[in-house]
């Protein structure tokens, strides 16, 4: 299963041409305000119709300006999780979550029990709307637009209503949808710290064009892409698997593909889950020696792979540890201090405490459970 999307138009002064493939998994449209991300979204629904373009989901061809085929939005097999919930005030949970069937008039392959146990929804199905959180409505409209039998999943932005507590408490529910489903799924976001943790895709977006796209690891590592990513938020992804727990100090220790390991404050992962860390490049500190005597819990050993000059204070560097990336910011003065260099071995120093919690999940290396399709 996957998506090919090819996109021009012109909004009165707003000109898109964008053009992306994405496979199984989340591809997230991430770009300041104003980018492109909902129109492009909207486009693929049948929402919003392009002034050219081409969508293929699961080879089917939902959208050929040059064919004259714009097949309707309710034959596009599309489900659409937007912003706010947007249920039926007037209708019990079980209704909302059937009505996606009743109204596309088709039996779905999706097990209702299964998407219940999925999302947590058991206990909510009697209710109206009203009475339930925020956090419970919008996973009520994840339920509903997974029931409608969707061969592709778009997501406007789900989590931007809601506060950090809700936020924590429906990412998991999204990370088992993306990793269960097989499903594509485009995912819209302004927020760095969910695309960090849900992306396997990401697409850069500034003022209607598409900046790049590819794998997100290796998205995040790109040095050209500071504006568009935000500086102040440039990072890099760094994946292991969870070796170890330090009793009584709420510290995991994550062996890194390569022959490092990281420790993180984290008392909720377990031996063998796979991790997904995001690291911000201001917090990465660079030595010319093996520090001794600090409280840097992490210092790895590393190779300076890749540095951008600019022309501002600082200076933009990517590292290599054990064949991941690792971005460090520094000012020009200690660059030009301790003479960093391409190929120069050094160490990095991160703290355990800068390792950001809302990124940091982990997953057993398990096969998908089944919830979708029938048993």
């Amino acid at each position: 299963m996957g998506l090919d999307v090819s996109l021009q138009s012109r909004l009165g002064g707003f000109a898109l041409e964008a053009a992306f493939a994405a496979g199984p998994g989340v591809t997230a449209l991430f770009g300041h305000s104003g980018s492109g991300k909902t129109t492009i979204l909207k486009m693929i629904a049948g929402l919003m119709a392009p002034d050219r373009g081409r969508v293929l989901a699961d080879g089917r061809v939902l959208l050929d300006t040059e064919a004259g085929i714009c097949l309707p939005p309710d034959r596009r097999r599309v489900g659409m999780v937007f912003q706010d919930a947007r249920l039926f005030p007037h209708m019990t949970v079980m209704r909302n979550l059937t009505y996606g069937r009743w109204a596309g008039r088709r039996a779905s392959s999706v097990d209702f029990d299964r998407i219940c146990d999925l999302l947590g929804l058991r206990p909510l199905l009697e209710r109206h709307p009203g009475r339930l959180s925020g956090g419970e409505r919008q996973r009520v409209a994840i339920g509903r637009a997974l029931l409608s039998d969707p061969a592709l999943l778009l997501m406007d932005e789900p989590l931007a209503s809601l506060d950090d507590e809700r936020k924590r408490e429906i990412l998991p529910y999204l990370e088992e949808i993306r990793d269960a489903s097989g499903l594509p799924i485009v995912y819209v976001s302004h927020d760095i710290d969910e695309v960090a943790r849900l992306a396997d895709t990401l697409v850069v977006l500034s003022e209607g064009r598409v900046l790049g796209a590819g794998d997100a690891v290796d998205m995040f590592c790109r040095l050209d892409f500071g504006p568009a990513l935000g500086r102040h938020e440039a990072s890099s992804l760094l994946i292991g698997t969870v070796a170890a727990a330090s009793p009584g100090h709420g510290l995991r220790r994550i062996a890194l593909d390569g022959e490092s390991s990281l420790s993180v404050v984290n008392d909720r992962l377990t031996a063998g889950d796979r991790v997904r860390m995001r690291i911000k490049a201001r917090d990465v500190a660079l030595s010319l020696t093996r520090p001794e005597a600090i409280s840097f819990r992490n210092v790895l050993p590393v190779t300076v792979r890749q540095i951008a000059l600019e022309d501002s204070p600082f200076v933009e560097i990517l590292l290599d540890t054990g064949g991941q990336a690792l971005r460090a910011r520094i000012t020009r003065d200690a660059h030009d201090e301790l003479q960093i260099r391409e190929g120069l071995p050094v160490f990095a120093l991160i703290k355990s405490v800068a390792i950001g919690q809302r990124t940091l999940s982990g997953r057993p290396e398990a096969a998908a459970r089944g919830y979708f399709g029938k048993s």
